[in-house]
Protein backbone atom coordinates (compact mmCIF):
# COMPACT_ATOMS: atom_id res chain seq x y z
CA UNK A 1 0.00 0.00 0.00
CA UNK A 2 2.71 2.12 0.71
CA UNK A 3 4.17 2.22 -3.21
CA UNK A 4 0.14 3.44 -4.07
CA UNK A 5 0.59 6.48 -1.82
CA UNK A 6 3.82 7.22 -2.82
CA UNK A 7 3.13 7.16 -6.73
CA UNK A 8 -0.24 9.09 -6.10
CA UNK A 9 1.91 11.96 -4.36
CA UNK A 10 4.30 11.67 -7.45
CA UNK A 11 1.60 12.00 -9.81
CA UNK A 12 -0.74 14.35 -7.74
CA UNK A 13 2.19 16.85 -7.75
CA UNK A 14 3.25 16.25 -11.22
CA UNK A 15 0.17 16.89 -12.44
CA UNK A 16 -0.06 20.44 -10.56
CA UNK A 17 2.85 20.69 -12.37
CA UNK A 18 0.91 21.52 -15.28
CA UNK A 19 -1.14 24.01 -14.17
CA UNK A 20 1.77 26.12 -12.60
CA UNK A 21 5.26 24.64 -13.81
CA UNK A 22 7.02 25.77 -10.34
CA UNK A 23 4.82 26.24 -7.28
CA UNK A 24 4.48 22.59 -6.39
CA UNK A 25 7.89 22.09 -7.06
CA UNK A 26 8.87 25.39 -4.42
CA UNK A 27 6.14 24.06 -1.82
CA UNK A 28 8.16 20.54 -2.08
CA UNK A 29 11.69 21.78 -1.99
CA UNK A 30 10.61 24.60 1.08
CA UNK A 31 8.83 21.81 2.96
CA UNK A 32 11.53 19.46 2.75
CA UNK A 33 14.12 22.14 4.00
CA UNK A 34 12.18 22.52 6.56
CA UNK A 35 11.60 18.97 7.87
CA UNK A 36 7.71 19.92 7.14
CA UNK A 37 5.05 17.90 4.98
CA UNK A 38 5.64 14.08 6.40
CA UNK A 39 7.03 12.97 3.13
CA UNK A 40 10.27 11.99 2.42
CA UNK A 41 12.02 13.18 -0.63
CA UNK A 42 14.08 10.19 -2.72
CA UNK A 43 17.51 10.09 -1.69
CA UNK A 44 18.90 11.03 -4.93
CA UNK A 45 17.03 14.05 -5.21
CA UNK A 46 18.08 15.38 -1.44
CA UNK A 47 18.83 18.52 -3.09
CA UNK A 48 14.82 19.81 -3.58
CA UNK A 49 15.47 20.62 -0.20
CA UNK A 50 18.84 22.85 -0.19
CA UNK A 51 18.56 26.29 0.56
CA UNK A 52 19.70 27.05 -3.21
CA UNK A 53 16.60 24.82 -4.81
CA UNK A 54 14.32 26.61 -2.34
CA UNK A 55 15.34 29.83 -3.41
CA UNK A 56 15.74 29.23 -7.47
CA UNK A 57 11.59 27.31 -7.04
CA UNK A 58 10.77 30.68 -5.41
CA UNK A 59 12.10 32.79 -7.92
CA UNK A 60 10.98 31.04 -10.74
CA UNK A 61 7.37 30.76 -8.82
CA UNK A 62 7.33 34.57 -8.64
CA UNK A 63 8.24 35.24 -12.27
CA UNK A 64 6.19 32.52 -13.48
CA UNK A 65 2.90 33.84 -12.13
CA UNK A 66 3.92 37.63 -12.77
CA UNK A 67 4.45 36.94 -16.18
CA UNK A 68 0.81 35.34 -16.62
CA UNK A 69 -0.51 38.09 -15.31
CA UNK A 70 0.34 39.83 -18.92
CA UNK A 71 -2.10 38.98 -21.76
CA UNK A 72 0.04 37.72 -25.20
CA UNK A 73 3.25 37.68 -22.50
CA UNK A 74 1.64 34.89 -21.40
CA UNK A 75 1.04 32.93 -24.45
CA UNK A 76 4.66 32.92 -25.58
CA UNK A 77 5.96 31.54 -22.03
CA UNK A 78 2.91 28.87 -22.68
CA UNK A 79 5.49 27.60 -26.20
CA UNK A 80 8.32 27.12 -23.54
CA UNK A 81 5.86 25.82 -20.42
CA UNK A 82 4.43 22.97 -22.24
CA UNK A 83 7.85 20.73 -22.58
CA UNK A 84 9.14 22.69 -19.06
CA UNK A 85 5.85 21.14 -17.34
CA UNK A 86 6.54 17.70 -18.78
CA UNK A 87 10.15 17.46 -17.58
CA UNK A 88 8.84 19.63 -14.02
CA UNK A 89 5.79 16.75 -13.82
CA UNK A 90 8.70 14.31 -14.10
CA UNK A 91 11.17 15.88 -11.95
CA UNK A 92 8.40 16.02 -9.01
CA UNK A 93 7.74 12.53 -9.60
CA UNK A 94 10.80 11.05 -9.25
CA UNK A 95 11.82 13.34 -6.19
CA UNK A 96 8.85 12.50 -4.00
CA UNK A 97 8.45 8.82 -4.89
CA UNK A 98 10.18 6.67 -2.56
CA UNK A 99 11.27 3.09 -2.10
CA UNK A 100 10.10 1.85 -5.77
CA UNK A 101 12.08 -0.27 -8.19
CA UNK A 102 13.60 1.77 -10.62
CA UNK A 103 11.94 0.55 -13.36
CA UNK A 104 9.10 1.15 -11.98
CA UNK A 105 10.26 4.80 -10.73
CA UNK A 106 11.14 6.27 -13.62
CA UNK A 107 8.37 4.57 -16.26
CA UNK A 108 5.55 6.43 -13.60
CA UNK A 109 7.61 9.72 -13.36
CA UNK A 110 8.10 9.64 -17.03
CA UNK A 111 4.72 8.62 -18.56
CA UNK A 112 2.28 9.33 -15.41
CA UNK A 113 4.03 11.94 -14.10
CA UNK A 114 5.72 14.05 -17.02
CA UNK A 115 2.73 12.44 -19.28
CA UNK A 116 0.21 13.94 -17.27
CA UNK A 117 2.00 17.52 -16.62
CA UNK A 118 2.50 17.93 -20.30
CA UNK A 119 -1.01 17.29 -21.15
CA UNK A 120 -2.55 19.53 -18.83
CA UNK A 121 0.11 22.33 -19.75
CA UNK A 122 -1.16 21.85 -23.34
CA UNK A 123 -4.81 22.08 -22.87
CA UNK A 124 -4.48 25.34 -20.49
CA UNK A 125 -2.21 26.43 -23.31
CA UNK A 126 -5.12 25.85 -25.72
CA UNK A 127 -7.42 27.41 -22.77
CA UNK A 128 -5.44 30.75 -22.73
CA UNK A 129 -4.86 30.36 -26.76
CA UNK A 130 -8.80 30.31 -26.81
CA UNK A 131 -9.23 33.17 -24.40
CA UNK A 132 -6.52 35.51 -26.30
CA UNK A 133 -9.03 35.11 -29.36
CA UNK A 134 -12.62 35.77 -27.82
CA UNK A 135 -11.14 38.51 -25.37
CA UNK A 136 -8.35 39.75 -27.20
CA UNK A 137 -6.38 38.70 -24.02
CA UNK A 138 -8.82 40.53 -21.10
CA UNK A 139 -10.31 37.19 -20.11
CA UNK A 140 -6.57 35.54 -19.27
CA UNK A 141 -5.82 36.96 -16.32
CA UNK A 142 -8.53 35.52 -14.56
CA UNK A 143 -7.38 32.10 -16.27
CA UNK A 144 -3.84 32.31 -14.80
CA UNK A 145 -5.84 32.78 -11.45
CA UNK A 146 -7.84 30.38 -11.95
CA UNK A 147 -4.75 28.21 -13.18
CA UNK A 148 -2.62 29.15 -9.98
CA UNK A 149 -5.53 28.41 -7.88
CA UNK A 150 -5.91 24.83 -9.13
CA UNK A 151 -2.16 23.96 -8.96
CA UNK A 152 -2.20 25.05 -5.25
CA UNK A 153 -5.25 22.64 -4.57
CA UNK A 154 -3.95 20.17 -6.28
CA UNK A 155 -0.63 20.23 -4.55
CA UNK A 156 -2.51 20.33 -0.79
CA UNK A 157 -4.15 17.47 -1.79
CA UNK A 158 -1.80 15.56 -3.17
CA UNK A 159 0.48 16.36 0.38
CA UNK A 160 -2.58 15.57 2.55
CA UNK A 161 -4.81 13.27 0.78
CA UNK A 162 -2.37 11.53 -2.32
CA UNK A 163 -4.84 8.56 -3.02
CA UNK A 164 -8.15 11.51 -4.01
CA UNK A 165 -4.95 13.73 -5.57
CA UNK A 166 -4.46 10.29 -7.51
CA UNK A 167 -8.27 10.24 -8.26
CA UNK A 168 -8.69 13.49 -9.82
CA UNK A 169 -5.59 13.45 -11.92
CA UNK A 170 -7.63 10.07 -13.41
CA UNK A 171 -10.78 12.33 -13.76
CA UNK A 172 -8.81 14.90 -15.66
CA UNK A 173 -6.73 12.69 -17.67
CA UNK A 174 -10.31 10.99 -18.86
CA UNK A 175 -11.77 14.67 -19.44
CA UNK A 176 -8.67 15.05 -21.37
CA UNK A 177 -8.97 12.14 -23.70
CA UNK A 178 -13.12 13.21 -24.12
CA UNK A 179 -11.97 16.77 -25.29
CA UNK A 180 -9.37 16.06 -27.99
CA UNK A 181 -11.76 13.18 -29.51
CA UNK A 182 -14.15 16.25 -29.55
CA UNK A 183 -11.55 17.57 -31.21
Amino acid sequence: MDWLISIALGVGLAAATGFRVFLPLFVVSLLAHLGLGGFAVNEDFAWLGSLPAVIAFGAATLVEMLAYAFPFVDNLLDTLAVPLAAAAGTLIALGTMVDLPPLVLWSVALIAGGGMAGAIKGGAAATRLASSVKTAGMGNPIVAVLETGMSVLLTVIALVLPLLALVIVATLAWQLVRWVRRL
